[in-house]
């Protein structure tokens, strides 16, 4: 009755593998470039980034667009009410009037000791560092997929294996159970391989439990739905092929890493964009030209004019004495002014004034603000060089960290090759002997328990050299591809 329940809970593991095999549906099944593409296409932190690289575009524009003069155009409307001075005559009165004064104002830099020209070289190499930084952590990215690749490689991997280790125990049960029959063999036997069978078959479940745990982490990091179908495509990968590269010296390996590696990139801009804001910053302790324009007009509601003139006389204080002695005034021509509201057009038409002046700001006393400034643009400097160094160091010692793993890993293959060799051909000679009755069935099931740990240890080992030799190409600029 065990074995019943053993081979039910093995027809429920297998079902469940095959979901997650990639022969079910060959729409879903993902090579490692696809894999690498859709992480660099979706990933968080790489979209993070682009819009950080946006926005350091974003200001390298508005820098050089400085170069352009500043205008900007105003105006002031209002009623004004008592004593004050017309806008327009400029004379003391005793009214209330409306008003217009509109006027537009444009300001250029002249001479500022190359404060623009530093501020957009600093931008510039401040983006230019943005996309540095992009690009490596779309390497980054890259790599840590294909490590989730290949562990999920390596546990489907195991599952082949645990799925062969109860194949063979089955079909040892089957033959041991017509031994027990035939009275060859005691029963002893028959429980002692059903309890090797169940040992594999719960081997066999957690093998499927670390695959399928393995496409989750590999789908987290594709930032994929968890609900997608999703299966990954098994390479034909030739170990004697990706092991050339390990042929190379560490510091061929440095130098080439050095000359094409984002982050190193990135901290040599961001110096070069330390020296040019250092510089942009000591402009502002001398003097700048300025170059102003500016043109306005004027209106006012009580501003008037003469419109006509009535022709009168008005006596001038004079006397004349006619024949009879009688006195008469003497009256003179006069014209009386009638006043008109000036239009609108006319007024500003008028009123229209240009000015055009050179302004030369010299700073004197700021409140310690540009000395504040250049010292805070030095520390940052030296803050810069600093990160770059460490960066050229971190690169150094990671890549002879990398070359000794890789060395290290190609021993450990072909030590776990040749103890795999060595159990097969153990488990070969054990299989027969127990066929032919000269070992017991306790023997034959710690050889082949050896060969089957030898086998997983030689699958581990495998796809650990394989990966080790892709930190290898990924300090190389390779593509990690399988």
């Amino acid at each position: 009755m065990r074995i019943y329940c053993v081979l039910l809970v093995l027809y429920i593991s297998f079902g469940i593998a095959a979901r997650a095999q990639p022969a079910v549906n060959a729409d879903n099944v993902w090579t490692l470039q696809q894999c690498v593409q859709y992480a660099i296409d979706h990933n968080i932190s790489i979209r993070q980034d682009s819009l950080t690289s946006r926005l350091a575009r974003y200001t390298l524009y508005q820098s050089q667009m400085s170069q352009l003069p500043v205008i900007s155009a105003s105006g002031n409307y209002g009623r004004s009410f008592g004593r004050s001075v017309n806008p327009t005559t400029n004379q003391f009165i005793d009214a209330s009037y409306n008003f217009l004064s509109p006027s537009l104002n444009g300001n250029l830099l002249l001479f500022g000791w190359g404060q623009v020209r530093n501020t957009i070289a600093r931008n510039r190499y401040s983006l230019l560092a943005s996309l540095a930084d992009l690009d490596q952590l779309k390497d980054d990215i890259s790599l840590n997929v294909a490590n989730g690749f290949l562990t999920a490689l390596l546990a489907e991997e195991q599952i082949t294996v645990s799925k062969n280790q109860v194949s063979l125990s089955q079909a040892q049960l089957a033959q041991t159970r017509a031994f027990a029959e035939a009275g060859r063999l005691p029963e002893l036997n028959v429980a002692q391989l059903e309890s090797q069978l169940a040992t594999d078959s719960s081997a066999l479940i957690n093998a499927i439990v670390g695959y399928n745990s393995a496409i989750l982490d590999l789908k987290s990091l594709l930032n994929l739905d968890f609900s997608v179908p999703f299966s990954i495509k098994i390479p034909g990968i030739e170990v004697s092929e990706q092991m050339k590269v390990s042929a190379m010296q560490p510091e061929e390996i440095f130098n080439k890493a050095r000359a094409h590696f984002g982050g190193i990139k990135s901290s040599e801009l961001k110096v070069r964009s330390a020296e040019k804001g250092l510089a942009a910053a000591k402009s502002f302790l001398y003097p700048q030209l300025f170059l102003g324009y500016q043109v306005g007009t004027s209106y006012a509601s009580n501003y008037q004019y003469v419109a006509r003139t009535l022709d009168t006389t008005v006596p001038n204080g004079s006397y004349v004495i006619d024949a009879n002695n009688n006195k008469a005034l003497v009256y003179q021509p006069y014209q009386i002014p009638v006043l008109g509201n000036t239009p609108f057009g006319t007024q500003m038409s008028d009123n229209f004034r240009q000015t055009v002046a050179l302004t030369l700001n010299i700073p004197i006393l700021n409140g310690w603000q540009s000395q504040y400034s250049i010292k805070q643009a030095k520390i940052n400097l030296q803050q810069q060089e600093l990160l770059r160094y460490n960066a050229e160091l971190t690169l150094k010692q990671n890549v002879y960290k990398a070359h000794n793993n890789a060395m290290g890993s190609i021993q450990k293959y072909y030590a776990a090759k040749r103890a795999d060799d060595a159990a097969r051909r153990a488990l070969d000679f054990a299989t027969k002997r127990y066929e032919l009755g000269l070992t017991s069935t306790v023997d034959l099931l710690v050889t082949q328990n050896q060969a089957y740990a030898a086998e997983a240890s030689l699958i581990s080992a495998k796809y650990d050299l394989i990966f080790k030799l892709k930190v290898i190409d990924y300090y190389l600029g390779k593509e990690l591809k399988l």
